[in-house]
């Protein structure tokens, strides 16, 4: 029993430092940010977006100079592509109308963009980069991009673009009472 009143000051005087150090030396954070949001200019779209391919790519991109070791980065990048067809491009010298039957002539499918997807993108490793970390990530992301981009143009993008035009616009025409729908590409 002696020694619970030995150690109870103590132990009593030990959770009051903890809880007095705690709460005097915490660090209060607070984040502000001011926008000042401004529209610069707004356009008028009309590109029917047929088909979205998402990509997966895995990367390693190094950085060799004279006088610093081979950095490297180690990416998994998550990427976007899309097809569509500008239905803007279309006049009424491309549409022919029969009794039951209609032509339309569509323009040519066209890669509306690639663009990388950085919130399901990950830094998957890096060695040797030390202070050219950011750097070295930035070169890497636009690396992954343009080779992407490259690989989506000898893809069969376009023409699964043109296959889903067909499926998606054909029975639009028909409901509005043709039998005969044909859809060409300029």
């Amino acid at each position: 029993m002696r020694i619970i009143f030995r150690v109870l000051p103590w132990l009593i005087l030990l959770i009051a430092g903890y809880f007095f150090i705690s709460k005097k030396f915490s660090i209060n954070t607070s984040v502000e940010s001011k926008h000042q949001l401004l529209v610069e200019k707004i356009e008028a779209i009309g590109k029917l977006e047929l088909v979205r391919y998402q990509i997966s790519d895995v990367l390693e991109h190094k950085n060799k100079t004279d006088f610093l070791p081979e950095a490297s980065v180690l990416l998994i990048v998550k990427a976007e592509a899309v097809g569509c067809i500008d239905l803007t491009k279309v006049t009424r010298n491309d549409i022919e109308l029969d009794a039951d039957t209609a032509v339309v002539n569509l323009p040519q499918p066209e890669i509306c963009y690639v663009k990388i997807d950085h919130k399901n993108s990950r830094v998957y490793d890096t060695k040797m980069a030390f202070f050219r970390e950011a750097g070295l990530v930035d070169e890497a992301y636009k690396a992954a991009e343009k080779h992407v981009t490259a690989e989506v143009k000898k893809s069969n993008i376009l023409a699964q673009t043109k296959t889903n035009a067909m499926n998606v616009l054909k029975p639009i025409i028909e409901g509005l009472g043709y039998k005969n729908v044909r859809l060409t590409f300029e």
